[in-house]
């Protein structure tokens, strides 16, 4: 397979150009050759590496190589962006493994240059690096890097990848295995946390460390007293022995403690890390190749990719949502309840929005204690250098207390975290609505009730919306906006202007009980209780859903929200639905035992919560309880989407990824039932197209 055939199946690929200019350094050190990589765009479309962008870069490497008039070559990006990987656009057409691996090659072809020249080359790490953009730089001799950098890492298995253009070799060579795995597989298994520039550097990826303002200038002084000798970079000795044995085995142990082998890209990795501290550069390459080109030919690589897609594009545009324009300016919020849920919003309001928060409570110790929640948090937030002294004196301004909900006269939004009882909220709505304007848009933090009838009776019930976070918020980006049967576009808008403005990703539901969520997790959970209620052991009820890659168990989830709300949201989920949400006695009795779950504190079973929920005498094997709960999940989704909860499959598949950790390389939950032919078989059709979020089927 040819270099411009791999190209054609990457035709609408951005280009980043290798734009090659002499730079003379500093003390007569020489000239130095200075590649930029610039795709001619702004930071909103950082630069990428696609076959034809590879192209350009090794063309430019052919007339370096040629030269005896330069003393260095160094590789920078353009303002703000170094460059974030490969372009991943073309990688849905590519159908033949020989493409995969001509792909692949090609990577190493290119970047192995920069190593390889006559001269030593230098990498400047100036703004977001990750994947090749990282793997690039490997290449290089030596490496600086801004202490500005936002966003530095190796997110390949994330996706369903390995870091395959060197990234596996040359990354635990360089800074040693325990290092290496912590930026190949312990920040991607961390819901793809990344690095600052400081921590990059303090890993030792970096030589040196320069202020943003005069980034280039220093690192080019730096260079040129390493080309002098002024400087000599030394390095920490890899241990190559046991040490790197031991990280790999605690890597694979947390690996396949979370996952139990439902995503390929770990193992791989892992698995090329483990073997890089014995082969030579070709063969680690050579290696690399292979794993790629395996990874780009799966299902779970697909599937990757339509849930990276789902978070970087759909989640910024949500499906029905009504017209920007339409939205209201929110100057105040008002939060009714001081307890641990609104003390969080009031933060995350006052953080984000940075306008006044005013919180009500009954009385005023229990508002003393949420204003001093928020409040303290700030000071961590100071106390970690996360923000100055005078953004948070200014802050913790923002946030203040009232007994009396004559508070919210001038607040723009206000928004209900009280106890899940429907007469409770409609009470509160009521009293707030005496005192706030005709516009001020009331939204409700419930998890399960119907805001249409909360809304009911009110003067205004138009101006009532869903505004469903979930535990942390500060951490977990879904929010769930929900429209009200009377609910007008206008608050509609504003509530999404608002979460925009709070950072969270979006998703339009309609008031049905539970939304999505909580209604596709507690059919799970209602499955799999089920199972034990009959007699089933609770481990193997838990082990049944470990193909599934789930964050959690479903009991340990059960104990992590408390019992008592799960067995609230299933007693709303059965009076809507009883057939499909059947109550469990034991669960209630679990709940009136006031146990916070089936586990002890060590995570071993409660011979108590054991003995609430034995008694059953038709026990299910592992594989008959995944089955049924299987279906059970394809069953409500499809139902869910007959009743218009949601515009698509594809929302389902976001609000379980970014509400409830679902795996990435899953692609959500519906492309798995696609996959294992579940959709078909229970509900008599699929849920995507062929190709969508799998290879071909």
């Amino acid at each position: 397979m040819s270099d411009a055939a791999v190209g054609e199946l990457f035709a609408d690929e951005v280009v980043t150009h290798a734009v090659v200019r002499d730079v003379a350094l500093p003390n007569e050190a020489g000239t130095l050759a200075l590649i930029t990589l610039d795709n001619g765009h702004d930071h909103t479309k950082p630069n990428t590496f696609g076959p034809n962008s590879l192209a350009e870069l090794d063309a430019a490497l052919d007339t370096i190589a040629v030269r005896d008039d330069i003393a260095a070559v160094g590789v920078t990006g353009k303002p703000f962006i170094f460059a974030v990987g490969a372009d991943l656009n073309g990688v849905p057409l590519i159908q033949r493994r020989e493409d995969a691996v001509a792909i692949a090659r090609l990577g190493h072809d290119v970047f192995r240059r920069l190593g390889e020249l006559h001269v030593p080359s230098f990498a400047y790490y100036n703004g977001a690096a990750m994947g090749g953009g990282v793997e690039i730089g490997l290449h290089c001799s030596y490496r600086t890097i801004s202490s500005g950098v936002p966003a530095f890492a190796l997110p390949e298995t994330f996706l369903g990848l390995v870091p395959g253009w060197g990234g596996t070799y040359l990354l635990p060579n360089l800074i040693g295995a325990e290092k290496a795995l912590k930026v190949v597989i312990e920040n991607p298994l961390s819901q793809n946390r990344m690095l600052k520039g400081p921590q990059a550097y303090e890993l030792g990826i970096a030589d040196a460390i320069f202020e943003p303002a005069d980034f280039l200038e220093e690192s080019l002084a730096w260079t040129a007293r390493v080309l002098n000798g002024e400087i000599t970079v030394r390095r920490a000795e890899v241990d190559t022995g046991k040490a790197w044995d031991d990280a790999v085995a605690m890597a694979r142990w947390n690996v396949d403690g979370k996952l139990h082998g439902a995503a390929p890209s770990y193992p791989k990795a892992l698995d090329l890390v483990a073997a890089a501290k014995d082969r030579t550069r070709d063969e680690g390459f050579a290696a690399e190749d292979e794993a790629l080109a395996d990874l780009i030919m799966s299902d779970e690589l697909r599937a990757g990719l339509y849930a990276f897609d789902l978070t970087q594009k759909r989640a910024k545009k949500p499906a029905g949502a009504p017209d920007a324009s339409l939205a209201r300016p929110v100057t105040k919020v008002g939060v009714v309840g001081a307890g641990l849920m609104a003390s969080q919003l009031a933060l995350l309001f006052a953080r984000r929005m940075e306008v006044p928060v005013v919180l009500t409570d009954l009385d005023q110790e229990r508002l003393d204690k949420g204003v001093g929640y928020a409040r303290g948090e700030i000071d961590k937030l100071l106390a970690k250098g996360r923000v100055s002294p005078d953004k948070a004196n200014r802050l913790k301004s923002l946030i203040t207390g009232s007994l009396g909900k004559d508070a919210f006269a001038d607040a723009d939004f206000v928004i209900e975290a009280v106890f899940e009882e429907m007469s409770v909220k409609r009470k509160v709505f009521a009293e707030v609505e005496e005192h706030v304007s005709a516009e001020c848009v009331l939204a409700t933090n419930t998890s399960s009730l119907s805001v249409s009838e909360m809304a009911a009776g009110l003067e205004h019930p138009e101006r009532v919306v869903g505004f469903h976070f979930f535990n942390p918020v500060a951490v977990l980006p879904l929010l769930e906006i929900v429209r009200g049967e009377a609910t007008d576009d206008a608050a509609l808008a504003t509530a999404f202007a608002a979460g925009k403005a709070l950072k969270k990703s979006c998703v339009l539901v309609k008031d049905a009980p539970a939304f999505v969520v909580n209604r596709v997790l507690l059919r799970l959970l209602a499955e799999i209780v089920r199972a034990v209620d009959e007699g089933t052991p609770i481990e193997t009820a838990e082990r049944a859903a470990q193909p599934l890659g789930l964050p959690m168990p479903p009991f340990v989830l059960m104990g992590l929200v408390g019992p008592a709300i799960a067995l609230h949201v299933n007693e709303t989920l059965h009076a809507a639905f009883p057939d499909r949400f059947p109550l469990s006695d034991n669960l209630a009795k679990l709940v009136a035992s006031g146990k916070p779950g089936v586990y002890l504190p060590d995570f071993s079973l409660d011979p108590e919560a054991v003995e609430i929920f034995g008694g059953g005498d038709r026990p299910s094997t592992q594989e008959q309880v995944l089955d049924r709960a299987l279906a059970a999940l394809a069953d409500e989704i499809r139902i869910m989407l007959d009743e218009g909860v949601v515009a698509a499959p594809q929302d389902i598949d976001l609000c379980m990824i970014l509400g409830a950790g679902w795996p990435f390389h899953l692609g959500g939950i519906t492309p798995y039932l696609d996959r294992s032919g579940v959709s078909e078989k229970a509900t008599g059709r699929r849920f995507l197209a062929p190709g969508v979020a799998s290879l071909n089927g």
